[in-house]
């Protein structure tokens, strides 16, 4: 099949994109220009028509790209036109006309570029990570994992158990002959080395993922307390309902932030207090879980009342600041006890001390957005891969040591497919559907 779809964003634009890729593309060119297609990758302004008509649509920029020198390694075009929904709909109706000729599906155009060995897996995600950066860093991540030093460190450790696996397989072949002590030897050198680097690579405290996913903060505390009001002020914005009625906040709210570059997605939560209402006790535990979840927790408190229940003191441990609120309203200094807390007195109400918040979360992220060239794992599907691999990798030294090669081998096969698995050097084909339909159309 041969398929079509907008590239540039939806909405009136100056110009659009309209990309096709598949064997029909020279005919769906010709047939809508009424020439012969263009010389490769020279741009060329052509008159473009409707088929069989010959009315014309748009006159636009016609690119050709003939495989496999193209993105999905396949014969594919780029017609540029003005990118009013008349004209996109209309040459979208035409070239559907065109026999074998359909819609594309979300990062379909990437994913013939995988299938057909143009890039790796982790070169697609990267392109879907750069598509979807919003800040600054997470935009270097997505151009440091397409740059190919991610595929190159785990392509080398999938050759060096390769080659482990050619010694073991070896001697399960020929055991009644005596392997040369020096590849024993190593079997066991190499086969620690690789273990050791994947125990290196995901003890890396998720700071690939949090750079992709963003920095979780969880705003927690007591009912009207303020937390609300804080989201709000944070965000610029009224992304949550403001209320003196307690127990406002159900469910939690969530708004994704840029500070300073960094990737942060906020969510503000019910109010903790005992309760009989159910749907409230539903959101107070859903606040829990998320505070579990959370890189770090403001716990959100009134000045005028700083008697805090068990449930409270548990929430501020090592990644929590002690927010207190209206501060305004304090008539005498606050207990000592409480100052020995990472705290910050704040009042939204006359925005006193908002930056100083602000500053103590700023100092948090820059302490877990500590960024190197050994950041290798931007998604969990790669951690879960790499998990499984060290855990194979340390039963195969277990049945190495009794000698018992046979099922060592197949501990080894299972280390090595795990670590293809992420690059996609092995049969992916289960793990396709979910990484390309979080793709964009036409991408």
């Amino acid at each position: 099949m041969t398929i079509y779809a907008l590239s540039s964003g939806p909405g009136v634009s100056g110009v659009a994109v309209i990309r096709i890729s598949g064997d029909d593309t020279l005919k769906v060119i010709e047939q809508m220009t009424g020439k012969n297609v263009p010389k490769p990758r020279v741009a060329t302004l052509r008159k473009i028509n409707k088929i069989n008509t010959s009315e014309l649509i748009d006159e636009g920029i016609i690119l050709w790209f003939p495989g496999p020198e193209s993105y999905t390694g396949e014969d594919m075009a780029e017609i540029q036109v003005h990118g009013s929904k008349a004209v996109i709909d209309a040459l979208h109706s035409n070239i559907s006309k065109v026999k074998n000729c359909r819609l594309a599906e979300p990062g379909e155009f990437t994913k013939l570029a995988f299938q057909n060995g143009k890039i790796n897996l982790l070169k697609a995600e990267s392109i879907a990570d750069l598509i979807s950066s919003e800040t600054e860093i997470q935009r270097q991540q997505a151009i440091k994992i397409m740059n190919g030093r991610s595929s190159d460190q785990f392509n080398l450790l999938r050759e060096k158990l390769l080659k482990i696996l050619s010694h073991v397989e070896a001697k399960i072949d020929f055991p009644d002959e005596d392997l040369p002590e020096n590849i024993l030897n190593e079997i066991k050198k190499s086969s620690d080395e690789v273990l050791k680097n994947i125990e290196k690579i995901l003890d890396d405290q998720k700071v690939g993922e949090r750079i992709r996913e963003g920095f979780k903060i969880a705003i927690l505390g007591p009912t009207n307390a303020g937390k609300s009001s804080l989201l709000n002020h944070l965000s610029n914005r009224d992304a949550a309902i403001v209320s003196e009625i307690a127990g406002t906040t159900r469910d939690v709210i969530e708004t994704h932030l840029n500070i300073d570059g960094y990737p942060v997605v906020v969510s503000d939560t019910a109010g903790i207090r005992e309760s009989k209402n159910e749907i409230e006790k539903k959101g107070i535990k859903l606040s829990l879980n998320r505070a579990e979840e959370a890189d770090l927790k403001l716990v959100v408190v009134d000045a005028k009342n700083l008697d805090f229940t068990d449930v409270l003191m548990r929430l501020l441990d090592n990644n929590a600041i002690l927010v207190i609120n209206k501060s305004d309203l304090l008539k005498k200094d606050i207990d000592p006890e409480i100052k020995k807390i990472n705290h910050v007195l704040i009042s939204i109400k006359d925005n006193l001390n908002i930056d100083d918040l602000i500053l103590k979360i700023k100092n948090n992220l820059k302490n877990k957005f500590i960024t190197s060239d050994d950041i290798l794992i931007t998604r969990e599907r790669h951690r879960q891969h790499l998990q499984q691999c060290l855990d194979h990798l340390k039963n195969f030294n277990q049945k190495k040591e009794i000698e018992d090669f046979d099922k060592a081998a197949e501990d080894l096969r299972l280390a090595t497919r795990h670590l293809g698995m992420i690059v996609g050097k092995v049969d992916v084909e289960e793990i396709l559907g979910s990484i390309f339909n979080d793709f964009c159309i036409g991408k």
